[in-house]
């Protein structure tokens, strides 16, 4: 009697044994005893939430020299909102890719940087003077393109674009969009200052809804739709059956920028993959180290160098990814098609090894 109740206890400890290692090791069958505690700190405290805070100043200035431009609409203080805008722009692409946490509740991203933009929708709103920067159906209205358009593109010459400004109704829509960059920026600063630091820290199981897990995913969509989709793919025409859309580049207005934009989100991304401190060259745990505490540096040199081989091809563009599109698509179609070799190291190579799942659905067939 005893031996028949013994032999089914030894069986379920055995099957909880083998359940509780499985979760432990890596697909690879080395121990995963990565401290991820100090993967999320590194992220929040040294990356994230300096990145946050360098576009707080930035946006910042932004609102103060759009204020002397409101006040005085001359080609001096048009000449430095220009610059201050492409300030807070790069540093926007340091942000960009952490849609977690309040930024991702409030549809952050959505309201930043959709492009692009409704300049029909900008119009009427200008126009009506009556809306509602926060509705979804302004998110191709507001943030970052729809600055660009009114900073280079409401009319053809600056003497122009000026002379526009004598409208009121065009101050105040320019206002009211650098206005609610700024607040939208300050909510997210705030939420990870006072609470969401320490909840996203101390999320280091590996679930679906963990804090890794969810960061893990949203780099990697980041990467693959914001960066090699919206920046290359879909105006090089490669989600368009060859059909070329070079309007859809980002900062299309200001016609000289998008490139100096694409390799600063690529500057980010690896940065970030690096565990590099933001604005330091110092570096903490990270991506990187994950990879190569679970023994797999083969998969983190690979990375490296497909990231910087995706650079090399960017860097073969011109500055105006419009005009690069006209007179060259297949440059741009190499640098997709570099990126996309990323892609495929960081969502299949890199999520089997962390042992995560994709959380997210294609939705442009790659």
């Amino acid at each position: 009697m005893i031996k028949k109740i013994f032999l089914p206890i030894v069986a379920i400890m055995f099957i909880v044994a083998c359940s509780s290692s499985s979760s432990d090791d890596s697909p690879s069958g080395i121990s995963d005893d990565f401290d991820r505690g100090a993967l999320l700190t590194n992220l929040a405290d040294n990356i994230i939430v300096p990145a946050f805070q360098d576009l707080s100043s930035k946006l910042t200035t932004f609102k103060a020299d759009k204020d002397a431009f409101i006040a005085d609409a001359n080609q001096s203080n048009l000449d430095q909102l220009r610059v201050s805008w492409l300030a807070a722009y790069k540093v926007w692409q340091h942000v960009e890719m952490f849609n977690i946490g309040k930024a991702e509740s409030i549809l952050y991203g959505f309201q930043m940087n959709i492009y692009p933009v409704s300049t029909a929708d900008v119009e009427a709103n200008v126009d009506s003077g009556d809306y509602d920067l926060t509705h979804a159906n302004n998110n191709d209205a507001v943030g970052f393109p729809a600055v660009d358009y009114m900073l280079y593109g409401i009319a053809d010459t600056d003497a122009e674009i000026l002379t526009k400004y004598e409208d009121a109704k065009y101050k105040t829509y320019l206002s009211d969009l650098v206005n609610q960059m700024s607040s939208l920026t300050e909510t997210v600063l705030t939420d990870w200052t006072s609470s969401y630091r320490d909840v996203f820290v101390a999320g280091t199981a590996n679930t679906a809804t963990s804090s890794l897990n969810k960061f893990v995913n949203d780099y990697i969509f980041y990467f693959e739709k914001n960066l090699r989709a919206n920046k290359f793919g879909i105006p090089a025409g490669v989600f368009s059956d060859s059909n070329l859309l070079p309007e859809k580049v980002e900062a299309f207005y200001n016609q000289e920028v998008s490139k100096e934009l694409a390799l600063e989100a690529l500057l980010a991304v690896q940065n970030t993959f690096n565990g590099k401190y933001y604005n330091s060259s110092t570096t903490g745990e990270s991506l990187k180290s994950y990879l190569v505490a679970l023994e797999r540096s083969d998969l983190s040199a690979i990375l490296t160098t497909r990231m910087d081989g995706a650079r090399t091809k960017i860097n073969l563009l011109d500055d105006n990814f419009h005009d690069q599109v006209n007179s060259d698509n297949s440059k741009m179609t190499e640098a997709y098609d570099a990126l996309q070799l990323v892609v495929i190291s960081l969502k299949v190579d890199m999520l089997q090894a962390f042992n995560v799942s994709v959380d997210y659905k294609d939705a442009d067939g790659d």
